[in-house]
């Protein structure tokens, strides 16, 4: 027996659990989805292979590229929003001040709260003539708008819903907030920078791994997006908040088109995987690695 081999077996052991888990549950189910997607099968007769018509239907469904649309629009209408903003609680919070831990708790507690608990809450704050939103904008003199029951307002409201979430973000940026040396800060100070070019020139620069991994996983969970727009809107009106997860849940669960279905979930998974390396490949223009690595 070679050396060390005894301590890999020990390893694979250890892991096995996990490694049994992602064969059955996801690799699995992933590799079954792309058998499917070449199938024409209604769970209740036997899958007929039909090669790529699956496919060139996809292209000339108008649904189909709507879902497309609206799942961007709901991105890179809510990834900015909740970056930027669980980065300057995250920058808030980090200061020495008294309560600290207990603003952090306040801060991260609603994340806490998901699934349809959530969604529920966010209907009734969204209510146009007794809930807490409008009735807030009401104070001030605005007529809030119907929300979730507007073509307009209906994906706008499901982006402003997305913030609640942003405590697990925040907790990612303190930490790595706190990772940032202290001298960085000291040696910027000695050569005359104010707290905002501190920020911009310490703090972002140091913090941009940090940034990249957030960035990413909300990417990949906001083109994901479920749940939420199914409870609360369930497609919306005139279909302004058909996401693609959604249109894909109806085509596998309501009109039984699984192999429809399949190739529908393997075409976001790619535009995912491009998205995904898209910002991969530009993160070596603004990602700065500790040791230049």
């Amino acid at each position: 027996m070679k050396p060390g081999f005894s301590r890999k077996i020990e390893g694979y052991l250890f892991i096995s659990p996990w490694l049994i888990g992602f064969l059955f549950f996801v690799a699995g189910p992933m590799v079954y989805s792309l058998v499917l997607s070449f199938q024409k099968w209604s769970l209740m007769s036997e899958p007929k292979f039909i090669g790529l018509q699956n496919y060139a239907k996809l292209s000339g469904d108008p649904l189909m590229w709507l879902s497309l649309k609206n799942t961007v629009y709901y991105v890179f209408g809510s990834v900015p929003l909740r970056l930027f903003l669980a980065l300057i609680l995250a920058v808030l919070i980090n200061q020495k001040i008294a309560g600290t831990n207990l603003y952090r708790a306040i801060l991260y507690s609603p994340s806490l709260i998901t699934g349809v608990a959530l969604a529920v809450v966010w209907m009734w704050m969204f209510q146009p003539d007794y809930g807490l939103v409008n009735s807030l904008l009401s104070r001030i003199g605005i007529s809030g708008p119907r929300w979730l029951g507007s073509t307009e307002w209906a994906m706008p409201a499901l982006i402003l819903m997305s913030l609640w979430t942003i405590g697990s973000q925040m907790v990612i940026f303190l930490a790595g907030l706190q990772d940032i040396p202290g001298q960085l800060y000291e040696a910027a100070a000695l050569d005359g920078a104010n707290a905002w070019q501190r920020f911009t020139t310490v703090t972002l620069p140091m913090l941009s791994p940090v940034i990249l991994f957030n960035l990413i996983m909300n990417i990949i969970q906001s083109f994901q997006v479920f749940e939420h727009v199914y409870i609360m809107t369930g497609g919306g009106p005139a279909n302004s908040t058909l996401v693609a997860v959604l249109y894909l849940y109806d085509n596998a669960f309501k009109f039984f088109k699984m192999g429809y279905a399949s190739a529908f979930a393997w075409i976001l998974f790619l535009i995912i995987l491009v998205m995904t390396l898209v910002v991969l490949r530009t993160s070596q223009h603004w990602v700065h690695y500790q040791g230049g690595v």
